[in-house]
């Protein structure tokens, strides 16, 4: 069985949640160091996946931001209000489909216009880097999100692992072109993350998660039992 968090109340007294805390405060910090090299690398290059890469630091800054707050809300009053746990999981499904509608966009610009960007170092070691950070990141967010039982730190959990992949892709775009000169792995890549982008959006609008490959072996350490998965997992 897997183990997504469900309707019940998320534990905002354990461990699990002081651990999300400083997760969240790492994720703004990090990624607010990664986006202003990101935006300034990409414009320096004209590398257009450079500095949408940098966009999505913005919007990963802005859903940890509000992931902290109803965090450090809920420590302090001890009661999670779910009303407004819905309101910002709602907000974090916007961030996913704004950041579908972007690498969509300049996707589909990139495929038709065949713009050839300059290569740039600095943004292959930047996404390099992300590429060992972020996987952590957000295993040890949903870890932390299954243990305290709350569907916003992991809805949280899962835009970083989106984030994760957009590193990727924007590693190999940028090293594929260094190296031979392609340009069109780049776009393709962000359309498939873009669709993963809507998958998870939706959900999150939804009030539930796609239940990813690793659940199964996720057990909420605070209750102690294996909740059941949303629909489709198995």
């Amino acid at each position: 069985m897997s183990t997504t968090p469900t309707a019940a109340t998320p534990d905002v007294t354990g461990p699990a949640a002081h651990r999300a805390v400083r997760y969240a405060k790492f994720t703004i910090g990090y990624n607010v160091i990664e986006g202003i090299i990101a935006i300034s690398a990409g414009a320096v290059a004209g590398a257009v996946s450079l500095v949408g890469f940098g966009i999505d630091s913005s919007i990963e800054v802005a859903a940890a931001v509000v992931v902290l707050t109803r965090l450090l809300a809920e420590i302090k009053g001890g009661e999670p209000d779910e009303a407004k746990e819905r309101r910002a999981l709602k907000f974090i499904a916007l961030t996913f489909f704004a950041l579908a509608a972007y690498v969509t966009v300049e996707g589909i610009r990139d495929l038709f216009s065949g713009e050839k960007p300059d290569t740039s170092l600095v943004g292959i070691v930047l996404t390099g880097v992300s590429i060992v950070i972020m996987p952590w990141l957000a295993r040890a967010k949903r870890k932390a999100g299954l243990e305290m039982n709350s569907r916003l730190v992991v809805a949280d959990a899962a835009e970083t692992k989106l984030c994760a992949w957009l590193s990727v892709s924007t590693f190999a775009g940028l090293l594929a072109f260094a190296a031979f000169g392609w340009t069109w792995l780049d776009p393709v890549a962000g359309f498939v993350i873009a669709a993963f982008a809507i998958m998870e959006g939706k959900e999150a609008w939804e009030g539930e998660l796609v239940c990813d490959d690793g659940c199964e072996d996720d057990k909420p350490a605070a209750s102690g039992e294996a909740s059941s998965c949303s629909d489709g997992c198995k």
